[in-house]
């Protein structure tokens, strides 16, 4: 099972990165049930091994695309988002105190908790892609406005996969002019 999560994401990962329009230092919003993953119903049956699975597959791949990882926490938890400090310092997020564990806040945010550097929760960001494993809800997270990414891979393991970019939105009209490095 393993490889095959492996596989399905970093597939995914770098099909999304590669249809996205972005710059180093974006941000990349993740929502991962491992519960779904594992064919367990959303927040039932959190798995560590799964989780662990994504994180190893992600984390490298974002780290060579220059992007930052945020992870969207469970609902017991508001889907705050945990995340490097130096992310929400960029980006000027106000800390709020929580720490994930596999009951309240998901398994996939108590192991990127565990592996970040310096990490901190915020209540919200504004991502430029991002991936939802498990029909986690991501959208409040995206940059307006969201584009859906149809990547080749459909599900990780037993879950839904859906990916999204954003871009910048028209505004002006039937006279305006647009920059096509935007859309």
């Amino acid at each position: 099972m393993n490889q095959n999560i492996t596989n399905q994401v970093s597939t995914a990962v770098k099909e999304l990165v590669e249809a996205a329009k972005f710059n180093k230092g974006d941000l990349f919003i993740i929502g991962c049930s491992s519960s779904e993953i594992v064919g367990e119903r959303i927040g039932k049956g959190s798995n560590m091994e799964a989780a662990e699975t994504v994180y190893e597959a992600l984390a490298p791949l974002l780290k060579e695309a220059g992007l930052y990882m945020a992870v969207q926490c469970c609902e017991h938890l508001n889907r705050a988002v945990i995340l490097e400090r130096e992310a929400a310092d960029k980006f000027g997020w106000e800390e709020v105190n929580a720490v994930p564990h596999a009951h309240a806040g998901g398994a996939f945010a108590t192991i990127a908790y565990h592996r970040f550097t310096d990490p901190v929760a915020v209540e919200h960001v504004r991502a430029v892609m991002g991936m939802d494993i498990g029909d986690t809800l991501i959208g409040m997270h995206l940059q307006e406005v969201a584009v859906p990414v149809r990547t080749s891979v459909k599900k990780v393991g037993e879950a839904n996969l859906v990916t999204a970019r954003t871009r910048a939105k028209f505004v002006g009209g039937a006279r305006a002019q647009y920059n096509e490095k935007l859309q």
